[in-house]
């Protein structure tokens, strides 16, 4: 807010509003701007948020341009709140026609306004530290869709083949989108290969498929797909 408002709705003078801030700011509870402030938190969960769309931006694309390649004009496409499919969301914008199913605030705004695009926002929760929606709600409307196909990414993924998130919450309810759509792909970068988290979702050997980019290790692919699990990447895609 700018010092003015700040002033207006507070009923003080411009210089007690500085000298307010300036408190604030010194105890770490607001970040000053030009003629005013912002919340701190708000500016961390911007500043987290943007990091992560920002690691591995080209392994991103790769896998962008993979998935993307999968999806034919005219069909349905769950994607879930990750930064990977954010970068798929902005690889879809040239799909048309097109029907985009999200929980992803980040991914809504991305396609607002692309003509023969239509998007469906799934309601629920606003999660408190990630632009995204979950709960009862979002559980509750997925059960009740069916897409074409389903682009989910994943905390974690074992050479052993099993998908692992941190939150239990988000967990169920991807389980849930996986099972909306006959067609689901984990999405991934190389990063998150041969790690573990706290929820175990599934086995990959039970998806579609996992699209990685082409960073993963012969040894990694070599231990997935000897555990059942089809890998996809840019250098070796076909079609499914």
């Amino acid at each position: 807010m700018a010092v003015g408002e700040l002033a207006e709705v507070c009923g003080v003078s411009g210089m007690t509003i500085r000298r307010d801030l300036q408190l604030l700011s010194d105890e770490g509870k607001v970040l000053r701007t030009h003629g005013g402030a912002v919340t701190t938190a708000r500016v961390s969960f911007e500043f987290r948020f943007l990091e992560r769309s920002r690691h591995n931006v080209r392994e991103k694309r790769q896998i962008g341009a993979v998935a993307a390649g999968l999806v034919a004009p005219g069909a349905s496409v769950l994607l879930d709140s990750s930064t990977t499919t954010l970068a798929i969301a902005r690889q879809l914008r040239s799909t048309r026609p097109l029907t985009i199913v999200t929980t992803s605030l980040a991914i809504a705004a991305e396609m607002f306004g692309q003509p023969e695009i239509d998007t469906l926002l799934l309601g629920g929760m606003l999660r408190k530290d990630t632009p995204d929606l979950f709960g009862a709600l979002t559980e509750h409307t997925l059960e009740r869709l069916r897409a074409d196909v389903a682009f989910i990414g994943a905390d974690a993924i074992g050479y052993d083949g099993w998908v692992y998130y941190a939150s239990a919450e988000v967990a169920g309810m991807l389980e849930r989108m996986g099972r909306a759509a006959p067609r689901r792909f984990i999405v991934a970068d190389h990063d998150k290969i041969g790690g573990h988290q706290l929820v175990r979702l599934g086995h990959l050997r039970d998806w579609t498929g996992l699209i990685t980019d082409d960073g993963i290790s012969a040894a990694a692919r070599r231990s997935l797909e000897e555990a059942g699990v089809r890998v996809m990447t840019a250098a070796g895609a076909t079609a499914v």
